[in-house]
C-alpha cells in the first residue's frame, strides 16, 4: 500500500511543475485528472502527443500514475448527455492506455440531472440498475482490451449506494477488469455511525478482495452528515487502515 494524492490538490501552470510539487511533499502515487492540463475531466479529444507527454513527465519525476479520473453520470436522465459521456469515456480509455494508467475511476450515476453526486429517489428503481449495467457493458470490453481496470466507488448519492450493491454489481457483470474504489466515509448514513466498525467490517468482507484504490476523507455529524478532511471527523481511521493493510 502506497500513499497517493489527487493531482487536483495543487494548481500549477504545467504538468511538470504540478508533479514536482507532489514529489516535494513526499508522495509517491497520483490519481490524475485531465482538468490539471486545462481540459475537462472527460475531454472531447486527447491527442496522442499529450498522453505521451504526461507519461514521460510521470517517469521523469519517478511518480506512479495510479489512476485517472473518468467520472460521468452513467444513468443521466437525458440520453444525449449519457451518450456523450460514454463517447468521451472511450476516448479517455485510449489515452490511458498510452499513458500507462492501470485504473480509471467511475461514477455509477444518479437520476439527478444537475448534480452527479446527489441522491435521487429513482436511483433505487430497477430501470436505473438496468441502465447502469448497460452502460458498463458498453465500456468494459474496451477497458478489457486495453488491460485497464475500471474502479467503481460505493457512493450514497449514486445507484451503487452501498457495499452490498457494489458486490451485486461485481457479481452480475463478472468482469476481471471491474473493481472497487473504497472510500470509507462514503459507506455511512447518519444511522450507521453507531455501528462504525461493524459497517467497515461488512464492507471489507464483501469487497476487500476487489479493492484497487482507497480514498481518505472523514465524516462529521453537524446537524447532518458531511465530509471533512481526513482526521478532522469521527471515522475510525485505525480500523480503516487495519482493514486496508489486510487487503495488501
Amino acid at each position: 500500500m502506497r500513499i497517493g494524492i489527487f493531482a487536483r490538490t495543487f494548481a500549477r501552470p504545467t504538468t511538470g511543475e504540478l508533479l514536482k510539487t507532489i514529489t516535494q511533499h513526499g508522495v509517491e502515487s497520483v490519481q490524475f485528472n485531465f482538468s490539471c492540463v486545462g481540459l475537462p475531466t472527460l475531454p472531447e479529444q486527447i491527442h496522442a502527443t499529450l498522453a505521451d507527454q504526461i507519461r514521460r513527465e510521470f517517469m521523469d519525476h519517478k511518480l506512479s500514475l495510479a489512476a485517472v479520473s473518468g467520472t460521468f453520470n452513467m444513468i443521466h436522465p437525458d440520453l444525449r448527455v449519457r451518450h456523450d459521456g460514454s463517447r468521451r469515456f472511450k476516448e479517455l480509455v485510449g489515452a490511458c492506455a498510452k499513458m500507462g494508467a492501470p485504473v480509471i475511476t467511475l461514477c455509477t450515476g444518479t437520476r439527478d440531472s444537475e448534480n452527479m453526486w446527489r441522491r435521487h429517489p429513482a436511483n433505487d428503481l430497477p430501470e436505473a440498475w438496468r441502465e447502469l449495467l448497460a452502460g458498463l457493458s458498453e465500456v468494459l470490453p474496451l477497458a478489457e482490451g486495453n488491460q485497464i481496470t475500471l474502479g467503481v466507488e460505493p457512493e450514497p448519492g449514486n445507484v451503487v449506494a452501498s457495499a452490498r450493491k457494489a458486490r451485486r454489481l461485481l457479481d452480475e457483470l463478472k468482469s476481471p477488469r471491474l473493481k472497487i474504489v473504497m472510500d470509507a466515509a462514503n459507506l455511512f448514513h447518519t444511522e450507521d455511525l453507531s455501528r462504525m466498525r461493524e459497517t467497515l467490517d461488512e464492507a471489507f468482507d464483501l469487497l476487500g478482495g476487489d479493492i484497487v484504490i482507497a480514498h481518505a476523507k472523514d465524516i462529521q455529524l453537524a446537524g447532518e452528515l458531511r465530509h471533512v478532511a481526513a482526521g478532522k471527523g469521527s471515522l475510525d481511521y485505525d480500523h480503516y487502515l487495519l482493514l486496508l493493510n489486510a487487503c495488501g
